[in-house]
């Protein structure tokens, strides 16, 4: 491939000129810019320009605070053989962070540099407005603009009934995958090397929509469990397409069973703007919204204006953020005891060194 349609293939994979900046600065003469287009768990795939290749993970990016995520950018070595050596991590910008399933308290990075997040949920038995509002306050804080995409609007006879279900401030579209009715929000909405990502529970059409947007069946789906309309977990690696026509990229994730709110990212007030709004008519600043008086979230409530459910999903998010703060400060302090302990076991083994030798040195 010639350098000129090496260099189109990179712009339209969403290299700009923040990007060239931070590679010049941080890669080498003989290394190329990449970004990481899927995580099979095991390995990774990097496009330079060329089309996907094998990419291989060395050095400090072995750790797991320092693996390249889908959408990352970074800075590759030549080819050796079928394999990418990728030797550094550009700086990531606009990234989805959550804690990593189960009893560690570490972020996993679900994608990166990207613009866009469709926040798909199925309007089939399995619609729950509680699941969107938890996405939507780990969405926040990001600079990542939601979008609420309802999918399988052909199963719905009353539209209106679940859009009053939502009382967010993002943009809320009804979408089929199937038929392919309103599919066309997704490449309107992002465009030429604007990147998109697609989020939301197993079973709520996320590979589908991928596929009718593509035009060929790039990801395998499957039906939803007869009885509750919960999904199958059918995609398992994180991978991002090019849209036809120069319409942007998309990421499509593995349905998420949990999404365990990572501190410093989600807010819980911008997502749910209605009742932090009404929270600042309240009399006293310091209302705990329980029974102070002139209390407006609680009059909101009693007079019907705001449902009591979304009330106890806002009071149940702010506590698991501040349960995640505290969590994360202690974690850093433990690394930060690590690392302190590793440097007196060092200079310990200098001494005693120094010692054996009569001074001669490390």
């Amino acid at each position: 491939m010639s350098h000129d349609s090496s260099a189109r293939a990179l712009t339209a994979l969403g290299f700009d000129s923040r990007i060239r900046s931070d590679f010049a600065r941080l890669a080498g003469p003989a290394h190329a810019p990449a970004r990481v287009v899927a995580d099979h768990g095991t390995r990774l795939l990097v496009d330079a320009g060329g089309g996907p290749r094998p990419g291989v993970v060395r050095g400090a990016l072995l750790r797991d605070d320092r693996r390249p995520a889908v959408g990352d950018w970074v800075a590759v070595a030549p080819a050796e053989g079928e394999l990418t050596p990728i030797e550094a991590l550009l700086p990531r910008q606009r990234a989805l962070v959550r804690k990593a399933a189960g009893e560690r308290t570490v972020p996993q990075v679900i994608a990166a540099w990207v613009d866009t997040a469709f926040v798909v949920a199925g309007l089939d038995g399995d619609f729950n407005p509680r699941k969107i509002e938890r996405i939507l306050t780990a969405l926040a804080g990001t600079g990542v603009q939601p979008v609420v995409l309802l999918n399988k609007a052909d199963t719905c006879v009353d539209r209106s009934a679940a859009r009053a279900q939502l009382a967010v401030a993002a943009p809320i579209c009804f979408v089929s995958g199937l038929t392919g009715e309103g599919v066309d929000v997704v490449p309107t909405l992002l465009g030429r090397g604007r990147t998109g990502v697609l989020v939301g529970a197993s079973g709520a059409g996320k590979s589908t929509l991928i596929n009718r947007l593509l035009g060929r069946e790039a990801q395998a789906t499957g039906a939803v469990r007869d009885g509750d309309d919960k999904g199958r977990h059918t995609t398992t690696a994180r991978a991002l397409f090019a849209l036809p026509d120069d319409g942007g990229l998309l990421i499509d994730t593995p349905g998420m069973r949990e999404l365990a709110l990572w501190a410093g990212e989600g807010e819980a007030d911008e997502a749910f703007d209605d009742i932090a709004a009404l929270g600042e008519q309240c009399r006293f600043r310091d209302c705990a919204h329980g029974a102070e008086p002139g209390c407006a979230i609680r009059a909101a409530v009693e007079s019907g204006a705001l449902d009591p459910a979304r009330l106890t999903s806002y009071d149940k998010l702010q506590r698991e953020l501040a349960y995640a703060e505290r969590r994360q400060d202690e974690h850093a302090a433990r690394a930060a005891q690590s690392r302190w302990k590793a440097v007196s076991t060092r200079m310990r083994q200098r001494r005693n060194f120094e010692k054996r030798t009569g001074g001669k040195g490390w």
